[in-house]
């Protein structure tokens, strides 16, 4: 034993229990009460114990009658054997009670509570013998062996609690016995349900099982337990189908509802809180329907029970598992039981059945002959027979009487050796079996709570093994109470893998649980994930979403990041663009070879080469700005793009609107009278060209000043992908540039129009107003198409938007002069220049 719950108040219990009951013996005379029962074996002694054992049942393996005459129960007279002896060990000992002999007194309660009350009320009444040393004084018992189920035993101690004698139990294991306000006088050497019924909810919880039936007795031990059982159960996440309660003598009609509800249930796992009565009824029902496949899952008052096995030739119970008392060897005990000769000083008829049932034999009586059964010699040897008397499996609880008898022993020694100083103060005891095991009991009456683990496996020849498995030891962390040390478990399929019972699957990562209307939290559907939502663990009750930068992949059971997208150079579009821009950088340095190439000709003088070549350089920086939109967003990329842009297009529009106010001027100075040209020389156009980009410099200062572009993330548009682009910063710095541009074009456009009808041969205006026109359409459409393209297609928009106007300046203005300059070198002259009737140049 190693659990030591404040030992002392509880072995003070027992012996303030002992010192009130051997001073009542020595003082009072018991006197007649009308016809109590009589024990079924006593011996005198100088101080009595009783002991109150099943040595009949009235119950049949049938639930609804009760046999006529009493069958004899085996496992009664074991209990009592254990019982001998240990009192036959205590007074041949010279170190416990020297120089007293116990006696004792046992009694049969039949399995019957009423019973049990009335011979518990003859052990304290009965004045049949007088042991002491007159005849007029009767004994009655110092302390009693319970060998009672829990609600015969708390009935048994409602009535002696008021004697205030001691009860000790050995298999009563209702955590109800454990209330010292309403059983103060009873003890136990079997740990409480309390225990067992936690202990069982881990149990299921280990293997998983989550869906689960329960069967339970009818009665205090069945009800309290598996009230315990289901809190728990509750607890750790395990829900019960059905719970339901039978009692032997319950009729037919109630048991097969009971198997229905069985057959129509979807879980596996049968958890029962019965007793072996009524779970003998339990199989031969289930048994005539071939219910088997169930895993059961057992208290100690079947699990490891002999005759239970025997009993289920169906193998309704194969596989089966549940908790015993710590397996345990007394030397001498098992000797002793199989020892049948002390049971031969008791009557002769009570001797006489026990030998005919033991060894299936019958006495021959006067006048009668024995038929169709073996006649009784006698002398029979008990070791060539294997019947329920001689199953030695029960050895721990048989131990358990042992260790109870010895706990009365100390108790009585204590107060026997105590002197007068002593008198009002109760000793704590606490000894050691001669197996070394510690004995004692906490506040409640109670021991140490510890459990082995017990499985049924089947042999091939119809029998059962009752293996040891593993442990539970209430004492330890909660973490380490259960430990499965046999991994070889045989379970009721006979297979030795784990059987299943859920009430829905387990929910896989990437999905979340959402209960089932109307049904136990154990059921319930499963649900994947939203987009962008996570679970990675199995059974999730919601799911996560990811970070910003992140998102869920297909399975929803981890978070990926997220791919950047922006216009890149590797990419197609990308590429294209690149191409494009390149190309219009190439073309333009072409022309402006040409034009160089043939600076002195009549075409490059009359359209004013000077505007011409920074028409040219200004085109060509418009082409290598688009390359600013290209690639990963910077802060330096997105503050250069965008006034790279305004200005170089602010530059080429200025020498557009240069060379159509030169146009216009020219026509003008050819007037008679016209001196304009003076004004808008060479000088002011420069001038002009200067001040119109100035004003477009000074408001991309501005916005950079005030609020500059900036890289930006932008989760909105695609869930999966992060956009990565350029934020504006002020809104109405981009649009102040843009519509000085446009400003620009407009101005520009309107006199090239004006200009258009001029009698030159070569009017430049013409091809400006075609320029420009281009140029406002290209701009009047990208700002719709701007505005609704998602991500890197905006930017690639406004490429588009860059280069095709780059492409209509160097075309329209610049293509026609080409063509004149390398295809029709006659009409390069000064003379074509002028047109018939024209103005004469100067």
């Amino acid at each position: 034993m190693s659990i030591q719950t404040q030992p002392e108040k509880g072995l003070a219990l027992l012996q303030l229990l002992l010192v009130i009951s051997f001073s009542q013996a020595q003082e009072s005379v018991c006197r007649r009460r009308g016809d109590p029962e009589n024990p079924l074996l006593s011996k005198d002694g100088d101080i009595m114990l009783g002991g109150f054992f099943t040595f009949h049942r009235r119950w049949k393996a049938k639930q609804d009658t009760y046999m006529q005459k009493p069958n004899l129960n085996f496992r009664g007279f074991q209990y009592a054997q254990a019982m001998l002896f240990a009192i036959e060990e205590i007074n041949n000992s010279t170190d416990i009670l020297p120089g007293i002999s116990l006696g004792y007194k046992l009694y049969d309660n039949c399995a019957y509570i009423a019973r049990g009350v009335r011979v518990a009320l003859a052990s304290v009444t009965r004045d049949e013998v007088a042991f002491a040393s007159s005849d007029t004084t009767c004994t009655q018992v110092q302390a009693n062996m319970v060998g009672t189920a829990s609600s015969t035993g708390m009935a048994i101690s409602t009535v002696l609690g008021s004697f205030h004698i001691p009860l000790i139990g050995h298999i009563a294991t209702c955590a109800c016995l454990s209330d010292k306000t309403k059983y103060p006088s009873f003890l136990r050497t079997i740990p409480s349900d309390d225990y067992q019924s936690r202990a069982l909810a881990q149990l299921v919880k280990y293997f998983g099982w989550t869906w689960v039936g329960a069967i339970r007795t009818n009665d205090d031990y069945g009800n309290n337990g598996m009230a315990t059982f289901i809190e728990t159960a509750q607890q750790l996440g395990i829900c019960l189908e059905y719970s339901v309660s039978v009692f032997r003598t319950d009729p037919p009609e109630k048991i097969q509802q009971i198997v229905d509800i069985i057959k129509a249930s979807t879980s596996k796992v049968i958890v029962t809180f019965l007793l072996t009565a009524d779970l003998f009824v339990m199989i031969q029902e289930l048994s005539h329907h071939n219910l088997t496949g169930y895993q059961w899952v057992g208290t100690e008052s079947w699990i490891f029970d002999f005759q239970t096995a025997a009993m289920d030739r169906h193998h309704i119970l194969d596989g089966a598992i549940g908790l015993f008392i710590p397996s345990a060897h007394v030397s001498g005990m098992r000797e002793f039981i199989l020892d049948v000769k002390p049971l031969n000083s008791s009557s002769n008829e009570l001797f006489t059945e026990f030998w005919e049932k033991l060894f299936s034999c019958k006495f021959k009586q006067l006048n009668s002959s024995v038929e169709n059964q073996r006649e009784c010699t006698g002398h029979e040897d008990v070791t060539e027979v294997q019947n329920t008397y001689t199953d030695m499996t029960l050895m721990p609880l048989f131990y358990n009487v042992y260790k109870g008898v010895y706990a009365m022993a100390h108790a009585l020694h204590n107060i026997l050796s105590c002197n007068e100083r002593c008198n009002n103060k109760v000793q704590k005891i606490r000894f050691t079996t001669k197996e070394g095991d510690e004995v004692y009991f906490d506040e409640n009456g109670d021991p140490a709570a510890k459990y082995e683990i017990i499985n049924w496996q089947p042999r091939e020849n119809g029998m059962v093994d009752f293996v040891r498995v593993g442990l539970y030891d209430a004492s330890l962390p909660a973490e380490k109470q259960l430990t499965l040390q046999n991994k070889s478990l045989i379970w009721a399929q006979n297979s030795l893998q784990v059987p299943s019972s859920i009430c829905s699957e387990k929910c896989p990562p990437g999905t979340r649980k959402v209960l089932q209307k109307g049904k136990p939290v154990c059921c319930f559907d499963c649900l994947r994930c939203a987009e962008g939502e996570i679970s990675n663990v199995t059974d999730s009750i919601m799911c996560v979403g990811c970070h910003p930068d992140f998102w869920s992949n297909e399975r929803r059971d981890a978070c990926v990041q997220k791919e950047a997208e922006f216009l890149s150079y590797e990419e197609i579009m990308g590429a294209l663009l690149t191409a494009a821009s390149l190309f219009g950088t190439c073309m333009t340095t072409f022309v402006a070879f040409i034009f160089f190439r043939y600076r002195q000709t009549p075409v490059v003088r009359a359209n004013n080469s000077e505007l011409s070549f920074l028409l040219l350089f200004s085109l060509n920086l418009c082409f290598l700005c688009s390359l600013t939109f290209i690639g990963r967003p910077s802060e330096w990329a997105c503050m250069l793009r965008h006034t790279a842009f305004g200005i170089t297009f602010v530059l080429c529009i200025s020498c557009v609107l240069g060379k159509t106010i030169v146009v216009l001027m020219a026509f003008r100075a050819t007037l008679p009278g016209s001196d304009v040209m003076k004004w808008f020389g060479p000088a002011q156009q420069k001038l002009s060209v200067l001040g119109f980009t100035l004003i477009q410099v000074i408001i991309c200062i501005l916005w950079l000043t005030i609020s500059p572009p900036f890289p930006f993330k932008n989760f909105k548009i695609f869930k999966d992908k992060i956009i990565l682009e350029c934020a504006l910063g002020s809104a109405v710095g981009f649009w102040a540039v843009l519509g000085y541009i446009g400003l620009l074009a407009m101005l520009c456009f309107i006199l090239a129009f004006l200009a258009r009808k001029l009698p030159d041969n070569f009017n430049e205006a013409k091809f400006i107003t075609f320029s420009m026109l281009i140029f406002c359409a290209v701009w009047i459409t990208f700002i719709p198409a701007y505005v609704s393209s998602p991500g890197k297609f905006s930017v690639a928009v406004e490429i588009f938007a860059i280069l095709a106007s780059s492409f209509g300046l160097l075309i329209c203005i610049f293509t026609p002069k080409c063509y004149i300059i390398l295809l029709k070198p006659e009409k390069n002259t000064k003379k074509n220049m002028m047109g018939k009737g024209g103005p004469k140049s100067s």
